[in-house]
């Protein structure tokens, strides 16, 4: 109980930490989100117009410790704002459309690679030197060290382009409705395969190799040896005995990939036009959009902050070790 104190300490403080960065750090950027918005117009309004839509989207000539007492009052009701570059809808509004999608694409893509990478690397340390140690991690390491965004390219123009056989923009094919009909299902499920596939290769060589790694010294300590002696089924040995006390890594960083879904696919979800959190992030610095980047930062800091306390409170149940802590 005291170490989950501890972490739960440790992370109210960096929370803390993250609401002062998060609200001074938008502010520090040059320009007038006004300006900005308006374009070209803004330079024919006079200072009482300019002024009279500076009020409309909230923006306030105030100090920044009055700006910040009141972006605490809001944040504690709930209130992010309006946002600037979607006016006037509710920045909460713009979030949980965006929500959906970078959920949905993020946690396909996270399971699949974790589970793939994770069974790849176990049977690799279990049959080192075999075919499957020999090539798939250092192929997958291979592929997971092009950036994010020449992949989602290649991926891109050779199954979008060139053959044609999948969707390369949006979520679902547009003009169709959404709804719980097997087309816009089967819509949805089609623009998925590209930006998945392109999440998958980029992170599975890193469970894959992880896993394997960890599970090569496992298999080496005295508990494994002595279940092998006892003439235990090689399945039993592998997964109860090795792979699980070699799994404890791997929830870990499942943890932390889980906590960063929220911003982990900026760089697919714009090659793609993916509308998820991470273009409307994009789209929110291009348009000083300070209440939509404020949060979307808030939402980010909280998800691998809480990712992170689960995944602690896990430990104590996989770890008797960490429980006497």
């Amino acid at each position: 109980m005291r170490y989950i104190s501890r972490r739960l300490g440790f992370y109210l403080a960096a929370l803390a930490a993250a609401v002062v960065i998060n609200f001074v750090l938008p502010r520090l950027l040059p320009g007038d989100p006004a300006a900005v918005i308006l374009g070209t117009s803004a330079g024919k309004l006079s200072q009482a117009d300019l002024a009279a839509v500076r009020e409309a989207l909230g923006l306030s000539d105030a100090s920044l410790p009055q700006q910040f007492v009141t972006y605490l009052s809001h944040l504690v009701r709930g209130d992010l704002g309006i946002s600037y570059s979607y006016f006037p809808a509710p920045v909460t509004q713009v979030i949980r459309t965006g929500l959906v999608w970078t959920l949905l694409l993020g946690s396909i893509s996270l399971f699949i690679a974790f589970t793939l990478g994770t069974l790849i690397g176990i049977f690799g340390a279990w049959r080192r030197g075999g075919a499957v140690d020999s090539v798939a991690p250092p192929f997958l390491i291979l592929i997971g060290s092009f950036p994010a965004f020449f992949l989602a390219l290649i991926l891109l123009y050779v199954f979008g382009v060139r053959l044609d056989l999948l969707p390369i923009s949006h979520a679902f094919t547009v003009g169709l409705r959404p709804g719980f009909s097997l087309a816009y299902i089967g819509s949805v499920l089609n623009h998925l395969i590209l930006p998945v596939t392109a999440a998958v290769l980029l992170t599975i060589g890193g469970w894959a190799l992880g896993m394997r790694n960890v599970m090569v010294g496992v298999l080496a300590e005295d508990h494994v040896t002595m279940a092998e002696a006892k003439g235990l089924k090689q399945n039993r040995v592998m997964f109860r005995y090795a792979a699980r006390n070699a799994m404890l890594p791997s929830v870990t960083g499942f943890g932390i990939a889980l906590g960063a879904i929220l911003s982990g696919l900026i760089l697919i979800e714009t090659v793609f036009s993916y509308p998820g959190l991470g273009f409307l992030l994009i789209n929110a610095v291009n348009g000083r959009d300070y209440p939509l980047m404020q949060g979307l930062f808030m939402l980010i800091t909280v998800a691998v902050l809480a990712a992170n306390f689960v995944v602690d409170i896990l430990y104590t149940r996989l770890d008797p070790r960490v429980r006497a802590a």
